[in-house]
Parts: C-alpha cells; structure tokens; sequence
C-alpha cells in the first residue's frame, strides 16, 4: 500500500484548522495548506531552478524555484525548508537561510501559504531523479526573458516578479 502524504490544512493566517490527504488538497482550492521555497543563489548571483519532472502531478516539464515543498503536520517553515534543501538538492542544512517573504499561491488547483527563504551555496547538488529531471543556475538576464515563456511555471513568475521589485535580482 502506498503511503499517502498528509497536509495540515490551514485559514488564510496559517491557524491550523484540519488535516487532508495530498491528493484532496491537490485539487481542491478550499483546502488551504502550507509550503516553503528556498531560492538558491550561486555566490556570483546567478539563481538555481529545478526542472520538474514530468512526473509531476502539477506542472510537469516546467522549471520552477530550486527548493519548494510542503510542511509535514507539527512542522514549522525554518525546518521544512531545511529538511526540503537536504530532501530536493542534497544541500547542506546548517546554510544560513534569509527570510525574504510569504506569498499566497490561489490557482483553479490548489491554495497554498508560502513563506520563501534564500541561501547561497554553489553545489554540489544530488537530486532524486524522478522528481526532478534537471537543475540549473540562471543569469537576471535569462530569468527576466524567461517570464514572457511558457516554460516557467505560473508560481515561479510571480515569484520572479516579486523579487525583482524588492530589488533582490
């Protein structure tokens, strides 16, 4: 039997108020649950993404942030995000990691509170490959050119946004 993923569901200010199986969270916006992403950026300034596996259940063959993952029920953001850089890129835990802002993802599929972090480390990087087909660090210039694409995902460009108004890339 395979071992569904349980989520707490959250209001729209993070209070816990149940629980719900991923795959009733994934697919139905109600059901407000909680995530973290981890921007990482090489020390030359570039950014690292991840190119989601085709696998996927949401946004197959797309590149998005570098780290992003959901909260395990009793967790908090600092160590989901953590445990998720270890989990996704092989990165080291003990990296110091900024609070750069939270963000409320509200889409047809799902409903998700974010809080996104940032660190800085240059790899090496070990990834699970069916999860992820590929990750690469990106120039501002290719970032910026890639929001007008198709291959970014719809989150990763509102992310982009943000961080180029609040002057971080």
């Amino acid at each position: 039997m395979i071992h569904e993923e349980i989520f707490e569901v959250v209001d729209e200010d993070n209070n816990v108020i149940g629980t719900a199986k991923r795959s009733e969270c994934h697919g139905n916006p109600a059901l407000i649950h909680r995530t973290v992403h981890v921007i990482v950026f090489h020390p030359d300034g570039r950014m690292l993404l991840q190119k989601r596996s085709m696998n996927k259940d949401i946004q197959p063959g797309k590149w998005d942030t570098a780290v992003g993952g959901h909260l395990m029920p009793g967790e908090d953001f600092e160590i989901a995000a953590r445990r998720e850089m270890q989990e996704e890129l092989g990165v080291p835990v003990n990296l110091p990691l900024k609070y750069l802002f939270d963000s409320k993802i509200r889409n047809k599929i799902e409903s998700e509170n974010t809080r996104v972090y940032s660190t800085t480390y240059e790899g090496p990087f070990d990834f699970p490959k069916d999860e992820i087909d590929d990750v690469k660090f990106w120039t501002v210039f290719e970032l910026r050119n890639g929001l007008s694409e198709d291959f970014f995902t719809e989150n990763l460009k509102v992310e982009l946004e943000k961080l180029f108004v609040m002057g971080i890339i």
